[in-house]
């Protein structure tokens, strides 16, 4: 570092001294002369302060400001990385959408065929157990209809026979059953000739 500020000393010594020369032979010497000396020191030491300056201080700054550089560099080749893999991922997954599409739509189509197949069986199991009960209770109500007209069969035949019996009937025919009646219960004889 001290390198630094001796050459840029020398640096402005080369650069001043060609002025000086020409100073010279124009013939001013005297005041202007040692004017132009001090104007020559002045320079030097500002150069050389400067030149110590940025050699001490410029070093470490430039330093740590190439490492943060080269820290901001690697964090950006990290990022455009995962910004490349993130973008492969997402072109991938679009590649694969027409498919996963496709492959929902076919699932949702058997899932709903499934569903209409699963309500015709049981819409036919219903109608079948409704069935089943109407016709028993056809059958129910056919033995009711049927035992009440076997019932009202049975009174109108009963009616009609009493009717006859009762038209046929008169005084001398009763005394005769009546008579009848006694007379098998006096002879047991002929109640068994009957049975």
């Amino acid at each position: 570092m001290r390198r630094f500020g001796w050459r840029a000393l020398v640096l402005g010594l080369l650069l001043v001294l060609p002025a000086i020369a020409q100073e010279s032979e124009n013939g001013k010497k005297g005041e202007e002369a040692n004017d132009m000396g001090w104007r020559i020191a002045n320079f030097a030491l500002l150069a050389g302060g400067l030149g110590y300056l940025i050699g001490k201080n410029g070093g470490p700054f430039f330093a740590g400001r190439s490492r943060k550089i080269t820290g901001d560099l690697a964090r950006g080749e990290e990022a455009r990385k995962e910004a490349e893999r993130r973008s492969a991922e997402v072109e991938r997954r679009l590649a694969n959408l027409e498919s996963e599409i496709a492959a929902l739509r076919t699932r949702s189509r058997a899932e709903a065929d499934q569903n209409a197949e699963r309500m015709r069986q049981d819409t036919a199991a219903e109608m079948a157990k409704i069935r089943a009960r109407s016709e028993q209770e056809i059958a129910a109500a056919g033995k009711t209809a049927r035992a009440e007209l076997k019932r009202y069969s049975a009174e109108l035949a009963i009616g009609i026979a009493e009717q006859k019996i009762r038209s046929r009937l008169n005084s001398d025919t009763q005394d005769a059953l009546v008579g009848d009646f006694l007379g098998e219960l006096d002879d047991p004889a002929a109640q068994n000739r009957k049975n």
